[in-house]
């Protein structure tokens, strides 16, 4: 792995619709699953009302960034057409956005089409697990809307992503595809993009933990870079309890994450992602 003093400055702000993301301090990015079957049964909102609520809460405890999905990427999820994950993401998206104004809101999607409507009626940022890979038109598309991308490593699909865990060098792999990625983004025109390593997607629970104790190398690349760990089964398998028991692990490898350079960090509990974040932050304010 190339030395930290190689590293290329990061780059500290994104344009989010017009407002600035500055990653002088580390952001938290809170979940909004519209779905009835994300394997954490706490994340899942499926009407409006319960949706603006949790959304409410998150602000008020602190969140940046309020990250909303319409499809469930958990190993083996079911298929939805693209026309019943915008049928649950738009009308949440047009709601949050009338009540709460100056929120910034990322749409979990790999469809260009569900993208380019999220973003007409009021999103920010687009993060696709598949780095492009499931839809071609993607790149163009946030080319053209002119938007925030976060750029994940994903191998196959959520259904059959199991099978795909088969790496030489894993940290090494998933830097040279973020190279490739973020070169040809760039080269069309994508100014702010954000790279995501992709815990438990296509990774087993032993790769997803030598990713955390190689999180640093991420940051070469000089691309502002997110830890999505909250209470994926890395945390709970290894301890053996269940989902709903895993806020202490999480809390725990964020923390990690954020001492090795993780911008944002995409939870499902924002209060204590915010107090981690808190404390990183006095902590190296006092070296």
């Amino acid at each position: 792995m190339s030395d930290k003093n190689t590293i290329i400055r990061k780059k500290k702000t994104i344009n989010a619709g017009g407002t600035l993301i500055d990653f002088a301090s580390p952001k938290v990015m809170g979940i909004l699953n519209i779905t009835p079957d994300s394997f954490y049964s706490g994340s899942r909102f499926t009407s409006i009302d319960t949706a603006v609520r949790r959304t409410e809460k998150m602000l008020e405890d602190g969140a940046d960034i309020i990250d909303i999905g319409g499809y469930s990427s958990r190993p083996g999820a079911t298929d939805i057409s693209a026309e019943d994950e915008k049928s649950r993401l738009i009308p949440v998206i047009r709601e949050i956005s009338k009540r709460f104004p100056s929120a910034i809101l990322s749409i979990d999607t790999f469809r260009a089409e569900v993208a380019r409507a999220a973003i007409n009626e009021g999103g920010h940022i687009i993060n696709d697990i598949s780095g492009g890979e499931l839809d071609s038109e993607m790149f163009r598309t946030i080319s053209e809307l002119e938007t925030p991308y976060v750029l994940m490593h994903m191998r196959g699909t959520p259904q059959d992503m199991k099978q795909h865990t088969n790496y030489e060098d894993i940290v090494r792999e998933i830097l040279q595809y973020f190279m490739i990625k973020a070169t040809k983004l760039k080269e069309m025109g994508v100014k702010d993009i954000i790279l995501d390593p992709g815990f438990g997607f296509a990774k087993t629970i032993e790769q997803n933990f030598r990713l955390v104790n190689n999180f640093e190398h991420f940051s070469i690349l000089g691309i502002p870079v997110l830890a999505g760990i909250s209470r994926k089964s890395m945390i709970w398998k290894t301890l053996g309890i269940k989902s709903d028991e895993a806020l202490n692990g999480t809390t725990v490898l964020n923390t990690i994450a954020l001492q090795k350079g993780a911008d944002i960090v995409r939870v499902h509990d924002v209060k204590e992602a915010i107090e981690a974040a808190k404390l990183i932050e006095a902590l190296k304010h006092t070296q």
